[in-house]
């Protein structure tokens, strides 16, 4: 039934955004937060159109979750994509033939509230909507993590969830609107924890109980086995990741204008509240096994049969 559910809003939510891709060119989807900071950084610095040294466009969308990434890449008009390990899983399941190319980032993950009288997910129940990406986003799986170790129900508050973008469940959160806690990411998290009246019920790692990637890049075979173009983004990606620890300060002139924030703000975000760059990919197997026991997915996956390398 849950299963069920992922895909059926999941087609309802659809793909926007995109034109028919061409030969010549390479369309990399983001979507929203300061754990695509890097793809920000390769893409104003032009890193990978330097990598390819020729001729090919790229072209880069932000599409609202998943969902719309994967319509995409079935509508051949997507390269590449980045989202959370979940759905990835969910399309794995359903014989999206997408493969784990590179992590991406580590991220704080919150569930936050500006109801005082909310302090744990008991409180939730029956009380208003949830705003999150999208069901079978991470954050929809990590809160069922959650409710799964603490009250043993790991779909109790599923009835409740409504799907936004990290920017409009903030905005609805604030707002006098039925939503009363958003679990969501950077720089949204560390915007709602430094208002006065919100604070945090739950952290994504309390839910996972260990690290994990909280990103990750992901292709299809057509553009792996593209070697020139395959390895030139990840070449370019890793100039991001190094421009980004020895560039700081045109790093922070950068992202300052792409996420509407000041400098100084930006840079307690990016270098000092946990947030971590690198290709390393964590937490798959905890993922698989929670998602398999608990129906999201019904596949025996294995990690090695989703990673490209």
């Amino acid at each position: 039934m849950k299963k069920l559910m992922v895909i059926i809003l999941s087609i309802i939510m659809g793909l926007s955004g995109c034109n028919h891709q061409t030969s010549d060119e390479i369309v990399i989807a983001e979507q929203y937060g300061l754990a695509y900071a890097p793809l920000q950084i390769m893409k104003v610095k032009g890193f990978l159109e330097d990598e390819l040294k020729g001729d090919t466009v790229v072209k880069w969308v932000k599409l609202a979750n998943t969902a719309a990434i994967r319509e995409a890449m079935l509508s051949d008009q997507l390269d590449v994509g980045f989202m959370g390990i979940p759905p990835f899983l969910i399309g794995v399941d359903q014989e999206m033939p997408w493969k784990i190319m590179t992590g991406l980032s580590q991220s704080p993950v919150g569930l936050i509230t500006d109801h005082p009288s909310i302090n744990n997910l008991e409180d939730l129940i029956y009380k208003g909507q949830i705003a999150l990406p999208q069901p079978g986003s991470i954050q929809h799986i990590l809160l069922a993590m959650a409710l799964k170790d603490q009250i043993g129900e790991s779909d109790l508050l599923d009835q409740q969830l409504i799907a936004m973008n990290h920017p409009e469940g903030y905005q609805a959160l604030i707002g006098e609107t039925q939503v009363i806690a958003q679990f969501t990411t950077p720089p949204y998290l560390f915007d709602g924890l430094k208002t006065n009246g919100i604070h945090m019920i739950l952290s994504g790692e309390e839910a996972m109980g260990a690290p994990f990637t909280f990103i990750v890049g992901v292709c299809q075979e057509n553009f792996y086995e593209e070697e020139a173009s395959y390895k030139s983004f990840l070449r370019a990606l890793d100039r991001a990741y190094i421009f980004m620890e020895d560039e700081k300060s045109e790093t922070l002139a950068i992202l300052s204008e792409s996420y509407g924030l000041e400098e100084d703000i930006l840079e307690s975000y990016l270098y000092e509240m946990d947030m971590v760059y690198d290709r390393e990919v964590l937490g798959v197997e905890r993922f698989i096994a929670f998602m398999r026991e608990e129906g999201y997915i019904s596949k025996d996956i294995r990690q090695d049969d989703v990673l490209w390398d």
